[in-house]
Formats: structure tokens, sequence, C-alpha cells
């Protein structure tokens, strides 16, 4: 089984690469944002970790946090932000470890990871590649507004937060560009993973 890392800005669109990949390929897909979520829950790994950093506040009347508000703050606050990161990537990290073994005991051929901070967490200890999804700055800014009505001043400061777009290509192995249309995303895709699957084959 092959593990692939991938990364990209916010708005670069790696959500919808991935679904392609998992629709149109023998590909078992994995988003660390999600498995936070799930490990968020009450009664998961990080839930009493990040309530004892956080406090009631910032839960509904279930007891689920309202991750709206905890990502108002975490972005406004830097010391925050790098304290609910070290509760919840060591996890994320843990529970895509298992699901990694869990594939490949099934016979899986390619298992994709998504994650922000792909690079940061040193993901590239157990993918095989890092691909990053590039969109240009303007693109991805556009998305946001659109898609997540965020204001240009929320996104220039999740920007200012990530890592530049030197930085993503200097350490991924191939480079997807989704600032077009996704016709053409698809072509780059498609080519890439026939690639891929005679390499597995072979």
């Amino acid at each position: 089984m092959k593990i692939i890392g991938i990364t990209g800005g916010v708005g670069s669109g790696k959500s919808e690469v991935l679904t392609y990949i998992g629709k149109n390929f023998d590909a078992t897909v994995l988003q660390a944002d999600e498995a936070a979520h799930l490990l968020m829950q009450p009664g998961q790994a990080c839930y009493k970790p990040l309530l004892e950093l956080l406090g009631p506040g910032f839960t509904d009347a279930s007891g689920n946090f309202d991750r709206k508000k905890m990502s108002s703050v975490v972005f406004r606050d830097e010391k925050m932000r790098l304290k609910v990161n070290e509760i919840v990537h060591p996890s994320v990290k843990k529970y895509i470890r298992k699901a990694i073994e869990r594939e490949e005991k099934q016979g899986t051929l390619f298992f994709f990871v998504e994650a922000a901070l792909l690079i940061e967490d040193k993901y590239d200890e157990i993918c095989d590649e890092l691909w990053y999804i590039y969109a240009d700055e303007e693109t991805r800014m556009e998305r946001l507004k659109q898609n997540r009505g965020y204001s240009e001043e929320k996104c220039r400061s999740i920007f200012r937060n990530q890592l530049s777009e030197e930085e993503f290509s200097d350490h991924c192995d191939f480079e997807i560009d989704n600032s077009d249309d996704f016709e053409k995303t698809k072509e780059q895709i498609q080519q890439k993973m026939q690639r891929m699957q005679i390499d597995e084959v072979m």
C-alpha cells in the first residue's frame, strides 16, 4: 500500500481533490480535521484535556465543543493555538497510524491522508509521498469568501499562520495546480494515479 499525504493552503481545494480520488480510485481517504472532530467528542481522547484547557464556556448544551467559538479564540491567541495543537495533533496522528495499519491488512492500494499541518507535524515520517495542492492566493480568498463567508481580514490572518507557497512546494514530492477549472485538476490527478498504479503492479 502506498501512503500519500495531501497538503496545501486553506481554500486550495484539498477536499475536492480527495473526494474525486476517493470516488474514482482504489483509495482510502482520511482527513485529519475529521479525525480531530471525532477525537474531540465527549469520551474521546482529546475531550477531557481540551475541556480542562478551555473551560465549559466552549461547549454547547450537549457537552460538545463549539468549534466556531474555539477557532475564533485559537486564531487570535497564538499561545492558545499551540496548546490546543499539543493536545489534538499527537492523538490525530495516532488515530491515522491505526487506520493505515487496518487498511494495509485489508489490501487497500492507496491511502491518502490530508492535514493542514502535514509538513509541520512531520507526516513525511509515515507517508511515502507528499502532494501539494496549489491555488493562487486570490483564488483561495475568493473561495473562502464564497464558500465559508470569511472576510478578507480573516482570510489574510489564516494565510499568515500557514506556510508560504515556496515552503509547501519545497517539502512536497508532487504538485497539483487547482487554481483553474476542476477538469484540468482531474487530468493532473488521473495522469499521476495511472503512473502510480503501474508502479504498484510492477
